[in-house]
């Protein structure tokens, strides 16, 4: 299993990347499908990401990050089941 750390070191890259999308392999299980979500108050440029494997389905969760421009971010007004009906329940890495 991954560590925090290297859950962190995965996101740093693929933060990085955006607004493009990025193939790092999880790291956890090496598969391809690395998803990233943003959420945050409207125009606010910072709020929460949600980082995981698709495959897997572990990762990690962080608060008070920078939210890139040009990249799409959910709103913390919207419902709770509009703003991550697409984030699935995976394991927290902690």
């Amino acid at each position: 299993m991954a560590t925090f750390d290297e859950w962190l070191d995965a996101y740093d890259i693929v933060y990085r990347t955006l607004p493009a999308t990025s193939d790092l392999q999880c790291p956890n299980c090496a598969h391809r499908t690395l998803r990233l979500a943003f959420t945050g108050p409207p125009g606010a440029g910072y709020g929460y990401a949600s980082f995981w494997c698709d495959t897997c389905l572990e990762g990690i969760h962080l608060s008070r990050v920078v939210i890139p421009e040009r990249t799409p971010a959910r709103s913390l007004e919207a419902p709770a089941e509009e703003r991550g009906w697409d984030i699935p329940n995976y394991r927290l890495i902690t």
